[in-house]
C-alpha cells in the first residue's frame, strides 16, 4: 500500500470514529479543508461517496461501514504500536466519552471531576447517555471509550469488570394509601407503577420476575432517568421499585416512604465495560482503574453509612 493511501485510511478511521469532519480534524491536528480534501481523494481512490450529508450530520454509506469493519482493528494496532506505552495524566490532553446513567453520574461524577482537576487537568470527561442496546453499538463503533451499567448479553468484542451488586426497594409518597404498612403482593400488583427505563420499553427487572410467576403489573408512567422520580412520587399515587443504592440519599427519600418488595428479587450487577480495541490503550487503562476504584469506594461508603 502506498503511503498516501495509508494516510487516507487514518483520516477515514478518524471520520468514522468521530462522525464529524470538524472533530476528526481536531483529533488529527489537521484543518477542516485538509480533511475535506482527503475525503475527495478517498472517493476517487475507492470509487464510493463514503459519506452523505444529512442536515448537519454525515451518514456513512454501506461501503464505508464495510471498509471500516475491515481496517479499524489493524489501524488501531498500528497506532498503538507507535504510541508511547506510558500515559502521564498530568501532561495528557485527551477527551474520554463514557456511557453512563444519571445514577452513576450522581454517585461519582463530582468526585471524578475534582480528581481530574488535581491530577489530570488536560483530561476532559464527557458523559454519554447509557442505553442497553445503543451503548453496545457505541462501543463497537468507537463512539464511546467506556460504559458503566448492567450487561444483558456479552460477546468476544467486549471486556468487563464487575463493580457491585444492588437490590431494589419500593418508594412512594409518605402519605400514600399503601405507606406505613407491610406491602402485600396483591397491593403491589394493583398499584400504578413508575418505571425508570433506559431502553424506553415498559418492562424492567421486576417485570421479568413477575413474568415467571404468571403475573403482571400496570406501568402507568415511565421516565428515562432517576432524577425526576422523587418529585413524581411525592405528587402522585405512583409507586416505584428503585435501586437501594440511590435510596441512601436523604435528598432522594425526603417525604417518601420506602419499604421492601413483597417478593425476593435477585440483585442486579453493575459492570464497567469496554471494547477489546482499548485493552492496551494506556489512557483508557488509567481511566478504567480510576473509575473502578471510585465507584467501589463510593458504593462501600454508602453501604457502610446505612449499616
Amino acid at each position: 500500500m502506498k503511503s498516501h493511501e495509508l494516510q487516507l485510511l487514518y483520516v477515514f478511521d478518524a471520520i468514522m470514529t468521530e462522525r464529524s469532519v470538524t472533530r476528526a480534524a481536531e483529533s488529527l491536528a489537521m484543518t477542516q479543508p485538509a480533511v475535506s480534501n482527503a475525503i475527495s481523494r478517498m472517493r476517487q481512490v475507492w470509487k464510493d461517496p463514503l459519506f452523505v450529508r444529512k442536515g448537519r450530520k454525515i451518514e456513512p454509506t454501506s461501503y464505508a461501514f464495510s471498509l471500516w469493519e475491515r481496517i479499524r482493528g489493524p489501524i488501531y494496532d498500528l497506532s498503538t504500536a507507535v504510541r508511547s506505552t506510558k500515559f502521564d495524566p498530568a501532561q495528557a490532553s485527551r477527551t474520554f466519552r463514557i456511557a453512563v446513567t444519571d445514577l452513576t453520574v450522581e454517585m461519582i461524577w463530582r468526585q471524578l471531576a475534582q480528581k481530574l482537576e488535581r491530577v489530570a487537568p488536560g483530561i476532559d470527561l464527557h458523559a454519554v447517555p447509557y442505553t442497553p442496546e445503543g451503548t453496545y453499538n457505541d462501543l463497537r463503533e468507537a463512539s464511546v471509550d467506556l460504559a458503566i451499567g448492567p450487561i444483558s448479553h456479552h460477546d468476544n468484542s467486549l471486556r468487563s469488570i464487575f463493580l457491585f451488586q444492588g437490590g431494589y426497594q419500593v418508594a412512594m409518597r409518605a402519605d400514600h394509601p399503601l405507606a406505613n404498612k407491610l406491602l402485600s403482593m396483591e397491593d403491589f400488583i394493583d398499584a400504578r407503577h413508575l418505571l425508570v427505563t433506559m431502553s424506553g420499553e415498559a418492562h424492567g427487572i421486576v417485570d421479568s420476575y413477575l413474568d415467571l410467576e404468571g403475573l403482571n403489573r400496570r406501568i402507568a408512567v415511565t421516565v428515562n432517568e432517576f432524577v425526576g422520580v422523587p418529585r413524581l412520587l411525592r405528587h402522585t399515587d405512583l409507586i416505584c421499585a428503585v435501586p437501594d443504592v440511590i435510596l441512601q440519599s436523604s435528598d432522594f427519600t425526603e417525604n417518601l416512604w420506602v419499604t421492601c418488595l413483597p417478593f425476593d428479587l435477585d440483585p442486579s450487577s453493575l459492570y464497567l465495560f469496554w471494547h477489546t480495541r482499548h485493552d492496551r490503550d494506556p489512557g483508557v487503562v488509567w481511566l478504567r482503574e480510576l473509575i473502578e476504584s471510585s465507584l467501589k469506594e463510593r458504593y462501600s461508603s454508602i453501604m457502610d453509612t446505612t449499616g
